[in-house]
């Protein structure tokens, strides 16, 4: 059985409360849950939590949540301590933050079928850059990939470097990818995630995808065009806002 699980952390440095803020008529975490819930490839849906509002939230629509520690470092741990406290050891496990309001039912089974297929300890979304966004953003986390898919490294900086273009034409040289923070693992490499001590590389970049691929883990690329805009700030609720007014 595929399980997915939504961490929703209640406090934000720049957005508190982010989980329920409304867009357009439904709160963001019931956004994400029934996205997930449309998912054909999951069996289970879990939203893990450290607050009773969300849970309540959550309840509301008739999901399962769980409270979970409020001490947790990052919501890949919150994830595992929920399969935990639920007694679950799946085959695989969905790890969907609750600020990516915009993704559908059928992207996530698509990832699914991909880590079914590859087989990998780890597959993750990827997106092309679009026109109006700029590789050199940090908050956009680029990914360079190997001939066959894997991630070969995740950065907050542009890779690659391209020599002798200067930086404002780098994008017009070579396609670069977007990663989007969803993943699909073997429980066992959520499992080894938890067990390690952050990396060298994942405290530099401050990424904790790094953590894994670092000790060796194969990380495998699902590649979408769809148009994703993950909510940070009040400016990033009120564009995903724009673009479901569009959308109706």
């Amino acid at each position: 059985m595929i399980v997915a699980v939504i961490p929703a952390r209640f406090a934000s440095e720049r957005l508190p409360g982010k989980p329920l803020i409304d867009l357009e008529g439904q709160s963001m975490i019931e956004r994400v849950w029934r996205a997930v819930k449309g998912a054909s490839a999951i069996g289970r849906t879990i939203v893990a939590t450290d607050d009773k509002r969300i849970a309540d939230e959550v309840h509301r629509l008739g999901g399962e949540a769980v409270l979970t520690n409020p001490a947790l470092p990052s919501g890949t741990d919150r994830c595992f301590e929920a399969l935990t406290i639920e007694k679950l050891t799946p085959d695989g496990v969905v790890n969907i933050q609750c600020d990516e309001p915009l993704l559908e039912s059928s992207l996530l089974d698509g990832l699914v079928q991909t880590h079914i297929k590859m087989n990998s300890d780890v597959t993750t979304i990827v997106t092309p850059f679009h026109a109006h966004e700029s590789i050199h953003d940090e908050a956009a986390v680029k990914v360079v990939r190997g001939t066959d898919g894997r991630a070969l490294y995740f950065s907050r900086s542009a890779i690659p470097f391209v020599r002798g273009v200067p930086k404002a034409d780098w994008s017009n040289s070579i396609p670069y990818w977007k990663h989007i923070g969803v993943y699909a693992y073997r429980y066992s490499a959520l499992k080894r995630h938890v067990s390690l001590a952050p990396s060298n590389l994942e405290k530099m970049e401050s990424l904790e995808q790094l953590r894994l691929l670092q000790d060796g883990a194969v990380f495998q690329c699902f590649e979408t065009d769809a148009v994703l805009k993950s909510v940070d700030t009040p400016d990033d609720a009120e564009r995903v806002r724009e673009i479901l007014r569009m959308r109706s």
